[in-house]
Protein backbone atom coordinates (compact mmCIF):
# COMPACT_ATOMS: atom_id res chain seq x y z
CA UNK A 1 0.00 0.00 0.00
CA UNK A 2 1.63 3.48 -1.04
CA UNK A 3 1.92 5.95 1.85
CA UNK A 4 -1.11 8.00 0.51
CA UNK A 5 -3.09 5.11 0.26
CA UNK A 6 -2.33 4.35 3.94
CA UNK A 7 -3.59 8.41 5.35
CA UNK A 8 -6.58 8.06 2.81
CA UNK A 9 -7.35 4.81 4.67
CA UNK A 10 -6.69 6.07 8.51
CA UNK A 11 -8.91 8.68 7.92
CA UNK A 12 -11.73 6.93 6.47
CA UNK A 13 -11.31 4.88 9.42
CA UNK A 14 -11.03 7.82 11.74
CA UNK A 15 -14.36 9.17 10.89
CA UNK A 16 -15.77 5.68 11.00
CA UNK A 17 -14.48 5.27 14.81
CA UNK A 18 -15.94 9.21 15.44
CA UNK A 19 -19.04 8.02 14.24
CA UNK A 20 -19.26 4.35 16.38
CA UNK A 21 -17.54 5.28 19.82
CA UNK A 22 -18.91 9.14 20.91
CA UNK A 23 -17.62 9.91 24.33
CA UNK A 24 -14.38 8.09 24.36
CA UNK A 25 -13.95 6.12 27.90
CA UNK A 26 -17.18 7.82 29.78
CA UNK A 27 -20.34 6.62 30.11
CA UNK A 28 -21.81 4.08 27.23
CA UNK A 29 -25.31 3.23 26.53
CA UNK A 30 -26.61 0.88 28.91
CA UNK A 31 -27.55 -2.35 28.14
CA UNK A 32 -31.26 -2.99 28.97
CA UNK A 33 -30.61 -6.36 31.36
CA UNK A 34 -27.97 -4.01 33.19
CA UNK A 35 -24.57 -5.78 32.06
CA UNK A 36 -21.24 -4.39 31.74
CA UNK A 37 -20.71 -3.89 28.15
CA UNK A 38 -16.97 -4.33 26.31
CA UNK A 39 -15.48 -2.77 23.33
CA UNK A 40 -13.14 -5.28 22.05
CA UNK A 41 -10.66 -5.09 19.71
CA UNK A 42 -9.25 -8.71 18.23
CA UNK A 43 -7.09 -9.68 15.89
CA UNK A 44 -7.40 -13.44 13.93
CA UNK A 45 -6.64 -14.21 10.99
CA UNK A 46 -9.91 -16.87 10.24
CA UNK A 47 -7.68 -18.05 6.91
CA UNK A 48 -5.95 -20.22 9.21
CA UNK A 49 -6.54 -24.13 10.26
CA UNK A 50 -8.81 -23.94 13.55
CA UNK A 51 -8.91 -20.16 13.65
CA UNK A 52 -13.30 -19.87 13.51
CA UNK A 53 -13.36 -22.49 15.99
CA UNK A 54 -10.77 -21.63 18.76
CA UNK A 55 -12.49 -18.11 18.30
CA UNK A 56 -15.80 -19.49 19.15
CA UNK A 57 -14.66 -21.47 21.93
CA UNK A 58 -12.86 -18.54 23.27
CA UNK A 59 -15.72 -15.87 22.95
CA UNK A 60 -18.73 -18.41 23.98
CA UNK A 61 -17.44 -19.59 26.93
CA UNK A 62 -16.34 -16.58 28.57
CA UNK A 63 -20.11 -15.00 28.07
CA UNK A 64 -21.53 -18.34 29.42
CA UNK A 65 -19.32 -17.97 32.17
CA UNK A 66 -19.51 -14.49 32.48
CA UNK A 67 -23.60 -13.37 31.68
CA UNK A 68 -23.34 -9.83 33.34
CA UNK A 69 -21.20 -9.04 30.48
CA UNK A 70 -21.75 -8.32 26.90
CA UNK A 71 -19.04 -7.89 24.53
CA UNK A 72 -19.07 -5.78 21.51
CA UNK A 73 -16.09 -7.17 19.43
CA UNK A 74 -14.30 -6.34 16.06
CA UNK A 75 -12.09 -8.86 14.40
CA UNK A 76 -9.25 -7.86 12.25
CA UNK A 77 -6.29 -9.07 10.81
CA UNK A 78 -2.60 -7.80 9.23
CA UNK A 79 -2.96 -3.77 8.03
CA UNK A 80 -6.51 -3.43 8.13
CA UNK A 81 -6.24 -4.06 12.68
CA UNK A 82 -3.01 -1.75 12.40
CA UNK A 83 -4.99 0.77 10.50
CA UNK A 84 -8.11 0.70 13.08
CA UNK A 85 -5.60 1.33 15.77
CA UNK A 86 -4.08 4.10 14.76
CA UNK A 87 -7.82 5.47 13.54
CA UNK A 88 -9.10 5.05 17.25
CA UNK A 89 -5.74 6.94 18.91
CA UNK A 90 -6.59 9.41 16.57
CA UNK A 91 -10.20 9.37 17.30
CA UNK A 92 -9.19 10.08 20.75
CA UNK A 93 -11.56 6.71 21.58
CA UNK A 94 -9.90 3.46 22.02
CA UNK A 95 -11.86 -0.02 22.74
CA UNK A 96 -12.25 -1.34 26.37
CA UNK A 97 -9.56 -4.19 25.34
CA UNK A 98 -7.45 -4.51 23.00
CA UNK A 99 -4.77 -7.05 21.25
CA UNK A 100 -1.70 -5.61 21.27
CA UNK A 101 1.95 -5.80 20.98
CA UNK A 102 4.65 -5.21 23.48
CA UNK A 103 6.09 -2.31 21.01
CA UNK A 104 6.51 -1.60 17.26
CA UNK A 105 3.47 -1.65 15.59
CA UNK A 106 1.38 -0.81 19.39
CA UNK A 107 3.88 1.81 20.38
CA UNK A 108 1.44 4.58 20.25
CA UNK A 109 -0.90 2.91 22.64
CA UNK A 110 1.85 2.50 25.04
CA UNK A 111 3.77 6.24 24.76
CA UNK A 112 0.19 8.20 24.53
CA UNK A 113 -0.52 6.78 27.85
CA UNK A 114 -3.64 5.23 26.84
CA UNK A 115 -3.39 1.61 28.43
CA UNK A 116 -3.79 1.24 32.21
CA UNK A 117 -1.31 0.20 34.44
CA UNK A 118 -2.12 -3.92 34.95
CA UNK A 119 0.45 -4.20 38.06
CA UNK A 120 -2.29 -3.83 40.75
CA UNK A 121 -4.54 -6.28 39.27
CA UNK A 122 -1.55 -8.98 38.63
CA UNK A 123 -0.50 -8.66 42.21
CA UNK A 124 -3.61 -9.00 43.87
CA UNK A 125 -4.29 -12.17 41.36
CA UNK A 126 -1.21 -13.47 41.70
CA UNK A 127 -0.61 -14.19 38.17
CA UNK A 128 3.12 -13.68 37.82
CA UNK A 129 3.57 -16.94 39.86
CA UNK A 130 2.42 -18.64 35.91
CA UNK A 131 4.57 -16.89 33.89
CA UNK A 132 8.40 -16.66 33.17
CA UNK A 133 9.84 -13.67 34.49
CA UNK A 134 10.77 -11.97 31.65
CA UNK A 135 7.04 -11.99 30.85
CA UNK A 136 6.50 -9.90 33.75
CA UNK A 137 9.29 -7.60 33.38
CA UNK A 138 7.42 -4.05 32.39
CA UNK A 139 11.03 -3.09 30.79
CA UNK A 140 10.95 -5.13 27.74
CA UNK A 141 7.36 -2.92 26.94
CA UNK A 142 7.01 0.03 25.48
CA UNK A 143 7.30 3.04 28.16
CA UNK A 144 8.30 0.63 30.65
CA UNK A 145 4.86 -0.18 32.37
CA UNK A 146 2.89 -3.28 32.56
CA UNK A 147 0.19 -2.75 30.39
CA UNK A 148 -0.09 -6.34 29.03
CA UNK A 149 0.75 -9.65 29.73
CA UNK A 150 2.67 -10.99 27.20
CA UNK A 151 1.56 -14.34 26.11
CA UNK A 152 4.48 -15.66 24.54
CA UNK A 153 8.04 -15.30 23.41
CA UNK A 154 7.78 -14.89 19.31
CA UNK A 155 10.68 -15.95 16.98
CA UNK A 156 9.88 -13.28 14.20
CA UNK A 157 12.50 -15.22 11.39
CA UNK A 158 11.60 -18.51 11.29
CA UNK A 159 13.31 -20.34 8.23
CA UNK A 160 11.19 -23.93 6.88
CA UNK A 161 12.75 -26.29 4.64
CA UNK A 162 10.79 -28.94 2.60
CA UNK A 163 12.65 -31.98 2.39
CA UNK A 164 10.56 -33.18 -0.65
CA UNK A 165 11.48 -30.83 -2.87
CA UNK A 166 15.06 -31.20 -1.85
CA UNK A 167 15.14 -34.66 -2.42
CA UNK A 168 13.36 -34.33 -5.30
CA UNK A 169 16.82 -32.63 -6.76
CA UNK A 170 18.81 -34.62 -4.79
CA UNK A 171 19.91 -31.90 -2.54
CA UNK A 172 20.62 -31.62 1.26
CA UNK A 173 19.52 -28.83 3.21
CA UNK A 174 22.01 -25.72 2.93
CA UNK A 175 24.45 -25.09 6.17
CA UNK A 176 25.15 -21.68 4.43
CA UNK A 177 24.78 -18.65 2.11
CA UNK A 178 26.73 -20.20 -0.07
CA UNK A 179 25.30 -23.55 -0.35
CA UNK A 180 21.77 -21.81 -0.87
CA UNK A 181 22.90 -20.04 -3.74
CA UNK A 182 24.58 -23.31 -5.60
CA UNK A 183 21.02 -24.71 -5.15
CA UNK A 184 19.81 -21.64 -6.62
CA UNK A 185 19.98 -22.89 -10.10
CA UNK A 186 19.52 -26.82 -9.71
CA UNK A 187 16.12 -25.74 -8.49
CA UNK A 188 14.97 -23.33 -11.02
CA UNK A 189 15.86 -25.80 -13.46
CA UNK A 190 13.52 -28.63 -11.55
CA UNK A 191 10.71 -25.55 -11.90
CA UNK A 192 11.00 -24.54 -7.99
CA UNK A 193 11.67 -21.56 -6.19
CA UNK A 194 14.61 -21.33 -3.78
CA UNK A 195 13.32 -19.07 -0.90
CA UNK A 196 9.41 -18.03 -0.54
CA UNK A 197 8.28 -15.10 1.17
CA UNK A 198 4.99 -13.41 1.16
CA UNK A 199 6.33 -9.74 1.24
CA UNK A 200 3.67 -7.55 -0.17
CA UNK A 201 2.50 -6.37 3.20
CA UNK A 202 4.71 -3.33 4.48
CA UNK A 203 6.05 -5.18 7.67
CA UNK A 204 7.09 -8.49 6.47
CA UNK A 205 10.56 -7.79 4.82
CA UNK A 206 11.95 -6.18 7.59
CA UNK A 207 10.52 -8.13 10.21
CA UNK A 208 10.72 -11.74 9.28
CA UNK A 209 13.99 -11.08 7.39
CA UNK A 210 16.01 -8.46 7.89
CA UNK A 211 15.59 -8.11 11.72
CA UNK A 212 17.53 -11.31 11.96
CA UNK A 213 19.83 -10.25 8.60
CA UNK A 214 20.95 -6.75 10.53
CA UNK A 215 21.50 -8.84 13.80
CA UNK A 216 24.30 -11.05 12.40
CA UNK A 217 25.77 -8.04 10.46
CA UNK A 218 25.53 -5.22 13.31
CA UNK A 219 25.44 -7.80 16.65
CA UNK A 220 23.39 -8.56 19.70
CA UNK A 221 22.11 -5.55 20.95
CA UNK A 222 23.15 -3.16 18.04
CA UNK A 223 19.22 -1.32 18.57
CA UNK A 224 20.30 0.11 21.71
CA UNK A 225 23.35 1.67 20.51
CA UNK A 226 21.61 2.81 17.31
CA UNK A 227 18.61 4.46 19.63
CA UNK A 228 21.13 5.77 21.91
CA UNK A 229 22.96 7.34 19.04
CA UNK A 230 26.43 5.73 19.88
CA UNK A 231 25.95 3.85 16.09
CA UNK A 232 24.52 5.31 12.85
CA UNK A 233 22.20 3.75 10.07
CA UNK A 234 24.99 4.95 7.49
CA UNK A 235 27.98 2.36 9.41
CA UNK A 236 29.54 0.01 7.42
CA UNK A 237 28.13 -2.91 9.05
CA UNK A 238 24.39 -1.68 8.59
CA UNK A 239 25.00 -0.21 5.35
CA UNK A 240 26.36 -4.33 4.37
CA UNK A 241 23.34 -5.94 5.83
CA UNK A 242 21.55 -3.93 3.58
CA UNK A 243 23.76 -4.61 0.77
CA UNK A 244 23.04 -8.46 1.50
CA UNK A 245 19.12 -7.81 0.69
CA UNK A 246 20.64 -6.73 -2.47
CA UNK A 247 22.42 -10.15 -3.18
CA UNK A 248 19.96 -12.25 -2.03
CA UNK A 249 18.18 -11.06 -4.97
CA UNK A 250 21.05 -11.01 -7.42
CA UNK A 251 21.50 -14.17 -6.62
CA UNK A 252 18.36 -15.09 -7.52
CA UNK A 253 17.76 -16.69 -4.11
CA UNK A 254 14.66 -14.61 -3.82
CA UNK A 255 13.15 -13.36 -6.49
CA UNK A 256 11.19 -10.29 -7.03
CA UNK A 257 7.73 -11.83 -7.51
CA UNK A 258 7.92 -12.12 -3.75
CA UNK A 259 7.68 -8.39 -3.77
CA UNK A 260 3.79 -8.43 -4.89
CA UNK A 261 2.84 -11.68 -2.49
CA UNK A 262 0.03 -11.36 -0.53
CA UNK A 263 0.76 -12.69 2.70
CA UNK A 264 -2.26 -14.78 2.89
CA UNK A 265 -0.77 -16.85 -0.05
CA UNK A 266 2.77 -17.62 0.86
CA UNK A 267 1.77 -20.99 2.83
CA UNK A 268 -0.22 -22.60 0.14
CA UNK A 269 2.21 -21.93 -2.23
CA UNK A 270 4.96 -23.74 -0.15
CA UNK A 271 2.35 -26.23 0.98
CA UNK A 272 2.56 -27.34 -2.63
CA UNK A 273 6.09 -27.57 -3.44
CA UNK A 274 6.35 -24.71 -5.04
CA UNK A 275 9.77 -23.67 -3.23
CA UNK A 276 12.25 -25.50 -1.30
CA UNK A 277 12.18 -23.11 1.37
CA UNK A 278 9.67 -20.45 3.35
CA UNK A 279 10.61 -17.72 5.08
CA UNK A 280 7.64 -16.09 8.18
CA UNK A 281 7.80 -15.97 12.16
CA UNK A 282 7.12 -19.28 14.18
CA UNK A 283 3.23 -17.81 14.24
CA UNK A 284 2.65 -19.27 10.47
CA UNK A 285 3.12 -22.80 12.03
CA UNK A 286 -0.96 -22.68 12.42
CA UNK A 287 -1.70 -22.31 9.03
CA UNK A 288 -0.09 -25.89 7.92
CA UNK A 289 -2.24 -28.21 10.59
CA UNK A 290 -5.09 -29.80 10.23
CA UNK A 291 -8.60 -27.74 10.54
CA UNK A 292 -10.42 -29.64 13.29
CA UNK A 293 -14.00 -28.83 11.70
CA UNK A 294 -12.93 -29.31 7.78
CA UNK A 295 -10.43 -32.56 8.82
CA UNK A 296 -7.96 -30.86 5.72
CA UNK A 297 -4.51 -29.24 6.31
CA UNK A 298 -2.26 -27.89 3.69
CA UNK A 299 0.37 -29.75 4.92
CA UNK A 300 -0.84 -33.55 5.74
CA UNK A 301 0.94 -34.90 8.88
CA UNK A 302 1.95 -37.58 7.02
CA UNK A 303 3.72 -34.68 4.83
CA UNK A 304 4.52 -32.46 7.54
CA UNK A 305 7.59 -35.14 8.60
CA UNK A 306 9.46 -33.90 5.52
CA UNK A 307 9.15 -30.40 6.92
CA UNK A 308 12.20 -28.77 9.31
CA UNK A 309 11.83 -25.53 11.04
CA UNK A 310 15.27 -23.47 11.76
CA UNK A 311 16.88 -20.05 11.13
CA UNK A 312 18.31 -19.00 7.97
CA UNK A 313 21.81 -20.38 6.95
CA UNK A 314 25.07 -19.56 8.01
CA UNK A 315 25.88 -16.14 6.08
CA UNK A 316 29.67 -16.80 5.20
CA UNK A 317 30.21 -13.70 4.26
CA UNK A 318 32.67 -10.58 5.19
CA UNK A 319 31.45 -8.03 7.79
CA UNK A 320 29.03 -10.82 9.63
CA UNK A 321 29.69 -10.76 13.43
CA UNK A 322 27.47 -13.36 14.45
CA UNK A 323 25.45 -16.73 13.04
CA UNK A 324 23.24 -19.05 14.44
CA UNK A 325 20.55 -16.10 15.32
CA UNK A 326 17.28 -15.32 14.79
CA UNK A 327 15.00 -12.38 15.80
CA UNK A 328 13.05 -12.71 18.87
CA UNK A 329 10.91 -10.30 20.41
CA UNK A 330 8.32 -10.59 23.96
CA UNK A 331 4.77 -11.64 22.09
CA UNK A 332 1.71 -10.03 21.90
CA UNK A 333 -1.42 -9.97 25.04
CA UNK A 334 -4.20 -8.09 26.08
CA UNK A 335 -4.48 -4.27 27.17
CA UNK A 336 -6.70 -2.16 28.79
CA UNK A 337 -7.79 1.33 28.05
CA UNK A 338 -6.86 3.68 30.53
CA UNK A 339 -10.09 5.58 29.68
CA UNK A 340 -12.39 3.37 31.72
CA UNK A 341 -13.07 4.50 35.05
CA UNK A 342 -11.23 3.69 37.77
CA UNK A 343 -12.68 1.38 40.15
CA UNK A 344 -15.91 0.87 37.54
CA UNK A 345 -17.56 -2.25 36.96
CA UNK A 346 -16.62 -1.67 33.48
CA UNK A 347 -12.70 -2.23 34.94
CA UNK A 348 -13.41 -5.28 36.97
CA UNK A 349 -15.11 -6.86 33.87
CA UNK A 350 -12.33 -5.85 31.66
CA UNK A 351 -9.63 -7.14 33.92
CA UNK A 352 -11.59 -10.53 34.19
CA UNK A 353 -11.73 -11.03 30.79
CA UNK A 354 -8.16 -9.97 30.12
CA UNK A 355 -6.95 -12.62 33.10
CA UNK A 356 -9.20 -15.49 31.00
CA UNK A 357 -7.66 -14.54 27.86
CA UNK A 358 -4.23 -14.99 29.64
CA UNK A 359 -4.72 -18.01 31.32
CA UNK A 360 -3.29 -21.43 30.91
CA UNK A 361 -7.03 -22.74 29.83
CA UNK A 362 -6.90 -20.10 26.11
CA UNK A 363 -3.40 -19.96 25.70
CA UNK A 364 -2.67 -23.50 25.97
CA UNK A 365 -6.00 -23.87 23.57
CA UNK A 366 -3.96 -21.61 21.05
CA UNK A 367 -0.55 -23.41 21.31
CA UNK A 368 -2.77 -26.79 20.13
CA UNK A 369 -4.43 -25.07 17.47
CA UNK A 370 -0.91 -23.68 15.62
CA UNK A 371 -1.84 -20.08 17.54
CA UNK A 372 1.15 -19.68 19.85
CA UNK A 373 4.57 -21.76 19.34
CA UNK A 374 6.11 -20.61 22.48
CA UNK A 375 3.94 -19.70 25.56
CA UNK A 376 5.35 -17.65 28.42
CA UNK A 377 2.35 -19.30 31.12
CA UNK A 378 4.68 -22.24 32.89
CA UNK A 379 1.29 -24.09 33.46
CA UNK A 380 0.91 -24.99 30.04
CA UNK A 381 0.39 -29.07 29.83
CA UNK A 382 1.66 -30.10 26.67
CA UNK A 383 1.06 -33.82 27.41
CA UNK A 384 -2.51 -33.37 26.94
CA UNK A 385 -2.23 -31.91 23.27
CA UNK A 386 -1.85 -34.27 19.93
CA UNK A 387 0.50 -31.33 18.46
CA UNK A 388 1.43 -31.95 14.91
CA UNK A 389 4.77 -33.02 13.47
CA UNK A 390 5.37 -29.55 12.62
CA UNK A 391 4.04 -28.30 15.15
CA UNK A 392 6.78 -30.08 17.62
CA UNK A 393 9.20 -29.38 14.92
CA UNK A 394 8.61 -25.51 15.34
CA UNK A 395 8.94 -26.24 19.57
CA UNK A 396 12.60 -27.73 18.81
CA UNK A 397 12.95 -24.28 16.77
CA UNK A 398 14.96 -22.52 20.23
CA UNK A 399 17.31 -24.93 19.65
CA UNK A 400 18.46 -24.30 16.60
CA UNK A 401 20.12 -21.03 17.46
CA UNK A 402 22.22 -19.29 19.85
CA UNK A 403 21.80 -16.20 19.50
CA UNK A 404 18.36 -13.52 19.79
CA UNK A 405 18.49 -10.28 18.26
CA UNK A 406 15.90 -7.41 17.99
CA UNK A 407 12.80 -7.29 15.91
CA UNK A 408 13.20 -3.77 13.91
CA UNK A 409 9.71 -2.90 14.53
CA UNK A 410 10.10 -3.47 18.21
CA UNK A 411 12.89 -1.72 18.75
CA UNK A 412 11.95 1.26 16.60
CA UNK A 413 9.40 3.64 16.05
CA UNK A 414 7.13 3.34 12.89
CA UNK A 415 8.75 6.52 11.42
CA UNK A 416 11.66 3.93 11.22
CA UNK A 417 10.70 0.57 10.55
CA UNK A 418 8.22 1.31 7.40
CA UNK A 419 10.54 3.50 5.86
CA UNK A 420 13.23 -0.08 6.33
CA UNK A 421 11.05 -1.74 4.72
CA UNK A 422 9.97 0.15 1.76
CA UNK A 423 13.86 0.75 1.15
CA UNK A 424 14.03 -2.94 1.31
CA UNK A 425 11.63 -3.15 -1.47
CA UNK A 426 13.72 -0.34 -3.09
CA UNK A 427 17.18 -1.99 -3.06
CA UNK A 428 14.93 -5.36 -4.49
CA UNK A 429 14.37 -3.53 -7.88
CA UNK A 430 17.80 -1.91 -8.17
CA UNK A 431 16.15 1.66 -7.83
CA UNK A 432 18.70 2.50 -4.72
CA UNK A 433 21.56 1.29 -3.45
CA UNK A 434 22.21 -0.01 0.41
CA UNK A 435 24.10 3.49 1.00
CA UNK A 436 20.87 5.62 -0.23
CA UNK A 437 18.84 3.85 1.74
CA UNK A 438 20.50 3.83 4.83
CA UNK A 439 21.04 7.63 4.41
CA UNK A 440 17.32 8.20 4.01
CA UNK A 441 17.11 5.97 7.46
CA UNK A 442 19.32 8.01 9.31
CA UNK A 443 17.65 11.54 8.11
CA UNK A 444 14.78 9.98 8.82
CA UNK A 445 15.86 9.19 12.14
CA UNK A 446 17.56 12.07 13.66
CA UNK A 447 14.92 14.75 11.65
CA UNK A 448 12.24 12.53 14.34
CA UNK A 449 14.64 12.39 17.37
CA UNK A 450 14.84 16.17 16.98
CA UNK A 451 11.23 16.51 17.21
CA UNK A 452 10.83 14.57 20.17
CA UNK A 453 8.75 11.57 18.23
CA UNK A 454 11.57 9.10 19.85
Amino acid sequence: MSPKMRVIGIVLVVLFTLMVFSGGGGQRQADPQGRVVLDVLNYTDLTVANAAAVQRQIWTTFLMDNPDVVIHREDLFNEPFHNKIEAYVAAGSIPDVMYVWPSGRSTSLHTQGLLRDLTPFIQRDGLAANFIPIAMDPSGISGGIMTMIPRSITASHAFYTNLEVLNAVGLQPARTYSELVAQVPILRAAGYETIIIPAQSNWVMQSTLFSMVAGRFCGEGWEADFLAGRRRFTDADFVAALDFMRRLFADGVITQANLGLDYGAGPGLFATNRSAYYIDGDWRVGAFITDAETGQALISPARQQQIRIGVFPDIDLPGVRINSSTSTILGVGWAMSNQIPAGSAREEAAWRLIRYLSSAEIIGLEVANGGIATPTRTDINFDTMQLEPIQMEMGRLGSTYTYGTTVIDGAFHSDVFNPINDGLFEIAMGTRTAQQVAQQIQQIFDQGRAAGRF
